[in-house]
């Protein structure tokens, strides 16, 4: 039997593995599927896991208040080092690029472990933008055995790396498989987070959290928003604001934005809402990697209050637009299209990052590497580039 140990630790993390998660524990005869979150984002990361019916198997509770990347990680290495030493797997599973993701990737390769990237060979080519994922995220495709990488473009950076193409498997990302199931599914308005959201307004979304942007970038961009949404007024725009735990995004979000007219704060909303809302939005504006991914997904414009991207498939296909993080340039780009006329906005944009079915295919590599004849799902249509 084939042990399979996933580890998550942040909301994105286990957004994007609950779908490879769920595809495991469909194979009990083949598969000892183990789940372990770092507790680096513990409430989210629970939370997140809820609305797919898991519940890890192993919870370390690691994060404390400003807690240090290096204490962290520290931390992730010594704790994550026992539980392979109990768990003994043939393989260890992790996503994206954060302290955990490093952490999974080193213990791995410390212990011997085969180890599995999922959403491999993204890359922003600045290793300080965005900090620290640029330089996790190379540093886990340096240890990795294989790279299921979300897109074409991605897994050509992984030959370019040096990277074995018999190790690189284009298998679309997984926040496609996720986005898909959530969206289909009923939502009342009515009652929860998002009761006080007039929906028959414009609705713009706005996020932010990246901490590259700590400081003056972040207090500038909050200015921004308060200026878009007095300007906006009148002509039925609501800018929706849910504030991220960070105490460096709560502190200036509340002293700058606060009591806005037409301007909605809220606590950070389980997947569940935020995807529901996505959907009603005629703007995202964010700096979240993730949203990106998602608000394209869901043919919604994104905006992105950062220099660089480590997803250019959604601004190839004209789904988002870089902006940063300076006053004039979000003013400047956010007004350019609430004023535009419905002549003049964009069409619907095909999803860059897969088909759904990303899950599927990554269980199926697994499975089929360990001897188990399982059919592989075809290519995936939106990713079909050659490498």
């Amino acid at each position: 039997m084939l042990t399979i140990l996933s580890i998550v630790g942040t909301r994105p993390e286990a957004i994007k593995m609950a779908p490879v998660v769920k595809i495991l524990s469909r194979h009990p005869r083949h598969v000892r599927s183990v789940l372990c979150s770092t507790g680096q984002h513990r409430e989210m990361v629970q939370g997140a896991l809820d609305v797919f019916g898991i519940t890890p198997d192993l919870d370390l509770g690691l994060m404390q208040p400003d807690q240090r990347l290096a204490q962290l990680t520290g931390q992730m290495l010594a704790r994550l080092d026992v539980v392979v030493q109990e768990v003994s797997p043939d393989w260890i599973l992790a996503q994206g690029d954060t302290s955990t993701v490093f952490a999974a990737g080193m213990v791995a390769f410390y212990n011997r472990v085969s180890f599995g990237h999922v959403e491999a060979g993204l890359r922003s080519h600045d290793r300080h933008h965005p900090f620290p994922e640029e330089v996790h995220r190379r540093a886990a495709d340096l240890v990795a055995d294989a790279y299921f990488a979300p897109t074409a473009g991605a897994g050509r950076t992984l030959l370019r790396e040096g990277c074995r193409a018999s190790d690189i498997h284009v298998t679309g990302n997984t926040v496609i498989d996720a986005l898909r199931d959530v969206a289909a599914r009923p939502y009342d308005w009515s009652s929860g987070p998002l009761a006080a959201i007039r929906r028959m307004d414009r609705i713009v979304l706005v996020t932010a959290h990246r901490r590259e942007s700590f400081g003056a970038p972040f207090r500038e961009l909050c200015r921004a928003i308060r200026d878009l949404a007095s300007e906006f007024r009148s002509r039925g725009v609501q800018f929706v604001f849910p504030v991220h735990l960070n105490p460096n995004v709560r502190r200036p979000v509340y002293e700058i934005l606060d009591g806005q007219p037409d301007l909605t704060l809220l606590e950070p909303l389980d997947y569940v809402s935020l995807v529901h809302l996505m959907q009603r939005c005629e703007l995202v504006l964010t700096d979240s990697g993730g949203i990106q991914e998602e608000a394209v997904g869901l043919s919604v414009p994104v905006l992105v209050m950062r220099d660089t991207t480590e997803r250019p498939e959604g601004i190839e296909v004209g789904g988002a637009r870089l902006v940063g993080t300076s006053y004039d340039t979000i003013v400047g780009a956010v007004g350019e299209r609430l004023r535009a006329t419905p002549d003049h906005l964009s069409a619907p944009v095909p999803c860059p990052y897969g088909d759904g079915c990303a899950a599927d295919r990554i269980v199926s590599i697994l499975l089929n590497r360990a001897g188990v004849d399982v059919e592989p799902l075809p290519a995936v249509e939106s990713t079909t580039t050659s490498l």
